[in-house]
């Protein structure tokens, strides 16, 4: 069963750093289609895409309601045998370390998830550090309700997910990214961001799940 979205509210946080206004950023085309993405160097020393990846894999990705316009915005949503090999060559899916280093290098407080919801970790502040400026919300009602301040230009935006039963949700409101570490052989572990928390909270998910993918170079 998919996982519940989390809305507590946003804990106020504060840590020096650029701002992603002032942020220089990399550019890469991809060209197995042409695309070109922004990259950014981020404080754990990695170059990463600034952009969820929008590569139409043979099998197993998907727009987000089968809607260019979404593709356009939030890349696409892949199965994660798909996400492992959907990023272009120089280029990787991220480990569940990677993704940890990068919460800890943006200023993250690592936490057990307490009993009562799931097994994982929570990384509290990073994805307040790395959520866009705009774009986080629940419906009209809450209005930046769930921005981040995008501190190192990481961007993050929410792209929704597709359910194992083919239906989508929560796009605008809640992003779940494949790390390439495996849980079992039905599962791997993903980070999710949502308008609610400033964290990046750990999941194991099943492999069917339509999840965004961020891509880091396999080199700085």
């Amino acid at each position: 069963m998919r996982k519940l979205l989390l809305t507590t509210a946003a804990v106020a946080a504060a840590i020096a750093g650029a701002f992603a206004d002032e942020t220089d950023f990399g550019t890469f085309t991809d060209t197995r289609d042409g695309q070109t993405y922004k990259t950014v160097k981020m404080p754990d020393g990695k170059t990463w895409m600034a952009q969820n990846l929008n590569y139409k894999t043979t099998r197993g990705s998907w727009c987000y309601k089968d809607s260019l316009s979404y593709c356009k915005k939030y890349g696409r949503l892949y199965e994660w045998d798909a996400a492992m090999k959907a990023c272009p060559s120089g280029y990787h899916l991220p480990s569940g370390p990677e993704w940890d280093d990068l919460a800890k290098a943006v200023g993250g407080k690592k936490r057990p998830i307490e009993k009562g919801y799931w097994e994982g970790n929570i990384w509290y502040d990073a994805g307040k550090m790395l959520k866009a400026k705009h774009g986080w919300v629940w419906d009209d009602e809450c209005n930046l309700c769930g921005d981040g301040t995008d501190n190192y230009g990481f961007s993050a935006l929410p792209g929704g997910f597709r359910d194992s039963d083919g239906s989508f949700g929560y796009a605008g409101s809640n992003g779940d990214w494949w790390t390439a570490t495996e849980d079992n052989s039905n599962a791997a572990y993903e980070r999710n961001m949502n308008y609610g928390k400033d964290s990046v909270i750990e999941y194991s998910d099943a492999k069917n799940i339509g999840n965004s993918v961020r891509c880091v170079a396999d080199r700085p």
